[in-house]
């Protein structure tokens, strides 16, 4: 019978190895503690690895899209209170012109007049507003501010324009007229109908009032779906309310026979009104689109909910039993230390 001797300088470095094991292990099982996956999936999943990484993908990509639509959902709020913000403007407009009510009195008369101004700025300052430094009405143009301040130095080209119509108009009616008080009802009717209207609702908006395009945002809130998330300011309802608002300030406080100022006021409040149905059409566009971003979220949290808990089937671990894990690393590496260090511990000298 043969007898073999260990020495304690192999028993050493057994247990060395079994610490460098030990502390190693305790990493990867601290992480599967801490995440609930495989701490190297690779080596745990093999040729199921792929899968794993493409439902990691897409669940990366789903939370792009949610990302995306948070911000959809902001502009698409702001643009709703900008859009209430025109809405009251045109109401107030509107009224303040029922209030004339075939009146003469001049401070009444002033007084509207001053009303539409505001209700202008009012308006403007509105299509003017912007969400995350991009402008709500602009389209496509965000970088870009939308409309012209008529009450201000901005709208010297829209006033000029305003003003040659004004002129060709007057000179061309026979006879030709000399002032604003020459104007009949029909004459009136007629440059407003046929001379400022098209005007505003032509290409003469794009160049004197608006710097919009006509080209709105959209967004892809969903894989398959894409929705328009803007309206701007070339939409016939803000053309019509710019419309009203230089009839109500350039003409309505002039000096006009009492059937012309009673025909223009009728024309104009017409115009706040159809104003005011085009705004409340936009706000209904941008509500469903709303809507449309709220379900996609719906859907893209439901979809979510699934892959995530594919993916915990394929890389998941658990969790408790990693804990059991950990709790015997622990103890194995305080055993081995302990030993180690007995073994080190010992010399020939204590036993000569």
């Amino acid at each position: 019978m043969k007898t073999t001797f260990v020495s304690s300088l192999a028993i050493q470095n057994a247990m060395r190895l079994t610490i460098q094991q030990s502390q190693t292990d305790m990493v990867s099982t601290q992480y599967e503690m801490t995440n609930g996956t495989h701490y190297d999936i690779g080596v745990s999943l093999g040729g199921k690895t792929s899968r794993t990484l493409d439902l990691q993908r897409e669940l990366d990509r789903m939370d792009s899209v949610k990302s995306t639509n948070s911000v959809v959902d902001l502009r698409l709020s702001a643009s709703q209170t900008a859009l209430d913000s025109m809405q009251k403007s045109a109401q107030t407009a509107r009224n303040a012109l029922n209030g004339l009510s075939g009146s003469t009195d001049t401070t009444l008369i002033a007084n509207i007049t001053l009303s539409l101004k505001n209700a202008m700025q009012d308006f403007t300052a509105a299509a003017n507003q912007n969400s995350g430094g991009e402008y709500l009405f602009s389209g496509i143009n965000t970088d870009v501010k939308p409309m012209i301040d008529y009450t201000t130095s901005e709208g010297a080209a829209a006033k000029a324009a305003y003003q040659a119509a004004l002129t060709s108009f007057m000179g061309a009616q026979t006879p030709p007229l000399t002032s604003i008080s020459d104007f009949s009802a029909a004459q009136m009717t007629d440059f407003v109908t046929n001379k400022l209207e098209p005007m505003f609702l032509g290409t003469d908006f794009n160049t004197n009032w608006s710097k919009a395009s006509d080209q709105n945002m959209t967004n892809r809130i969903s894989a398959n779906e894409v929705v328009t998330t803007s309206t701007n300011a070339n939409a016939v309802g803000m053309r019509k309310f710019m419309l009203a608002s230089v009839i109500g300030t350039e003409l309505l406080g002039g000096n006009l026979k009492s059937d012309t100022r009673n025909a223009l006021t009728k024309q104009t409040i017409s115009y706040y009104t159809e104003a005011e149905g085009d705004i409340i059409s936009q706000k209904s566009a941008l509500g469903l689109s709303q809507q449309r971003v709220k379900d996609a979220n719906t859907a893209i949290d439901t979809q979510t909910k699934l892959l995530k808990t594919h993916k915990t089937d394929l890389d998941g671990v658990d969790t408790y039993q990693a804990s059991l894990n950990m709790t015997a690393l622990k103890t194995q590496l305080e055993t081995a230390l302990t030993l180690t260090g007995r073994l080190q511990q010992l010399s020939l000298v204590n036993y000569l």
